[in-house]
């Protein structure tokens, strides 16, 4: 048989793979509505596309077995998006790489040390939080709850969804009339939080995650099917309070030390806009509410 026949095979083969994989999911079971008019089982090809990040055309191309290229980490995203199990993985990279795929990376929750959490509580006028692989934020000092969340007991009563850094930027609509250039801190911070997907694609958290985000945020969905990759290190902030009104920050990320999937997010103030003067107002506020309380007691 001629080469070009054995690639005919295989291009063959790899689109009716997808297919019997897409068939047989409902919409239900990757967090999408049923909807109506289904007049075939499974997934639409459209509904494919847009979980895994890539285009419809591009999906159809893939399943009506066209001779594109692939990257690992689309692949990657199919292997979610289609529930594939270990040998289906293997199966899937052989098809379409003609090559196994590489190991994949197991996520287990850091641990802050007590030094890291000393560190981040003598910041006093800037809000810093140690942030995970996931984007979710670990610890906070206190300029960051009277910032970001209100007070301490709320603070340690949000659920990890609520701690998530995408999740709130991305379904609080407040966050997108106060804050200027939201847009573009949420498409470097999205940026940043596919390098983590990308270690860690075939963990189910993620999965689970970019679905429910894709249902409820179209900014999202447009972001997402970008594909851009960054490892941010600085950036610029103009935030409303509701009580401070506007505070102005330069952001700093750094990478700890004793552990890969962590990394500070600094919040310093920017000088000569009365940022710090009002975050210690706040703070001030805070800690008379909290005397008070002690007193009544």
């Amino acid at each position: 048989m001629a080469v070009n026949e054995l690639e005919l095979d295989r291009h063959h083969e790899l689109a009716e793979f997808l297919r019997s994989r897409r068939a047989r999911l409902s919409p239900e079971q990757v967090g999408l509505p049923r909807g109506t008019r289904r007049r075939t089982p499974g997934l639409r090809r459209e509904e494919v596309a847009m979980l895994a990040g890539v285009s419809p055309e591009w999906y159809t191309w893939l399943e009506q077995g066209r001779d594109i290229n692939v990257s690992m980490q689309v692949l990657e995203s199919l292997v979610r998006v289609l529930h594939l199990d270990a040998n289906e993985r293997d199966h899937l990279f052989l098809l379409a790489l003609r090559q196994p795929p590489p190991p994949i990376e197991i996520y287990s929750p850091p641990t802050v040390s007590p030094i890291l959490q000393q560190f981040i509580d003598q910041l006093t006028t800037s809000p810093a939080c140690v942030v995970d692989v996931r984007s979710n934020v670990v610890a906070w000092n206190a300029a960051y709850v009277a910032v970001f969340i209100g007070d301490e007991n709320e603070a340690r009563e949000l659920n990890e969804r609520d701690r998530n850094l995408i999740w709130r930027i991305f379904t609080r609509p407040a966050a997108k009339h106060y804050n200027e250039g939201w847009r573009e801190m949420a498409r470097r911070f999205l940026a940043q939080f596919r390098i983590g997907y990308g270690r860690f694609i075939n963990d189910p958290w993620w999965a689970e995650q970019i679905a429910e985000l894709s249902a409820v945020s179209p900014e999202f969905r447009e972001l997402w099917a970008q594909h851009d990759v960054i490892n941010m290190s600085e950036g610029h902030k103009l935030f409303h309070h509701p009580l401070a009104g506007e505070l102005d920050f330069d952001i700093l990320w750094l990478q700890t030390v004793e552990s890969d999937d962590l990394r500070l997010l600094i919040h310093t103030p920017r000088a000569n806009t009365g940022t710090a003067e009002k975050i210690e107002r706040l703070l001030a506020s805070e800690a008379n509410e909290t005397a008070q309380e002690s007193f009544s007691y």
